[in-house]
């Protein structure tokens, strides 16, 4: 047994180059959503802390991280959208649940994008030079965050649930009980 054996998740020998959408099997939509869903997560934490401990010196540095944070979400989420859409026009059929949940994730996520955009301009523009977390800057935030986990949940129900764009080395995933790596193109285990 190898204990420490982890190629074939990291090859993309005999994968099918799909463009924006990425690899056959390795779509580049899912971790491309891991930046902007966990720093919209931390950017709440930042301001929740911000504002409860507002006397502190250092709550002007957690609401100062919580705006870097957003804006470096913001970036990768136009990727992570373009990717996305690639999917949904590719990858699904009209009319089908997946397509309805496929939907209601990219209109949910397009949601969390205005909301940010509007706590980036808050906290540029209208509340650059404060002490802690505004109050207002802080619901914009924490709805973010509420809608992100619920668009993550989505989206992860359409990988998890549908096998949404999921793509084996075959008819079987790539582990198999024998230990042999399985790679795209190869002949299955014994």
């Amino acid at each position: 047994m190898r204990a420490l054996s982890f190629r074939p998740a990291l090859t993309l020998r005999g994968r099918t180059f799909k463009g924006l959408r990425g690899w056959a099997g390795k779509p580049l939509h899912p971790p491309l959503t891991d930046v902007p869903v966990g720093a919209y997560i931390l950017v709440a934490a930042f301001d929740v802390l911000s504002f409860l401990f507002k006397d502190e010196l250092w709550a002007r540095d957690l609401y100062r991280a919580g705006t870097f944070t957003m804006v470096g979400g913001a970036v990768v989420s136009v990727f992570a959208a373009l990717t996305g859409l690639w999917d949904w026009l590719k990858s699904t059929k009209k009319g089908t649940q997946a397509r309805r949940t496929a939907n209601a994730h990219a209109w949910t996520m397009l949601t969390v994008t205005g909301l940010v955009l509007v706590d980036i301009v808050m906290r540029w523009f209208l509340y650059e030079y404060v002490r802690y977390t505004p109050p207002r800057v802080l619901i914009v935030t924490l709805a973010a965050a509420g809608l992100t986990f619920i668009g993550g949940t989505l989206g992860g129900s359409l990988a998890y649930d549908y096998g949404f764009n999921v793509e084996t080395s075959g008819d079987h995933p790539v582990w198999h009980e024998s230990e042999v790596d399985v790679f795209p193109g190869d002949g299955h285990p014994a």
